[in-house]
């Protein structure tokens, strides 16, 4: 394992975030020094001096561009293709289908997706996959 981690920024304390603030505030020019940056986001210098060389809000270089989602489908005509259509409606472009034979008539299937024109974010197509008629499970696995 790597020595970054991928962080869903709700778990974290408000400074991480404000450390990106105060960073974005002196970069723009709007301040001239670290103090008045954050004093204008509301942390200490300390705070910003600590973390502002190891927490980063993702950028254009640092956006993911694919994800690997899996899911259940029922075993009947018509279920793989809503799925698809949602995936396409939503600007996802399907890189690679992984369909196991149903067993019991539920199959489970992998898809990998460049996401790099996705007009939703990757939950909110998650909850629309999840919310088909015949799609269940539908999981994020990865995404780079």
């Amino acid at each position: 394992m790597g020595k970054y981690l991928l962080v869903d920024k709700t778990i974290l304390p408000d400074c991480y975030e404000k450390v990106i603030e105060a960073r974005a505030i002196l970069a723009s020019g709007r301040v001239t020094d670290v103090s008045e940056a954050v004093r204008a986001v509301g942390i200490s210098r300390s705070t910003y001096y600590k973390y502002r060389d190891y927490v980063f809000a993702p950028n254009d270089d640092m956006e993911c561009h694919k994800a690997i989602i899996s899911f259940t489908l029922s075993h009947k005509a018509g279920v793989l293709g809503e799925v698809l259509n949602v995936i396409a409606e939503n600007g996802a472009n399907i890189l690679t289908i992984s369909q196991n034979l149903p067993i019991n008539s539920r199959a489970h299937v992998v898809v990998t997706l460049d996401i790099s024109h996705l007009s939703v974010d990757v939950d909110n197509l998650i909850k629309s996959i999840n919310s088909l008629d015949g799609a269940t499970g539908t999981k994020l696995i990865s995404v780079e």
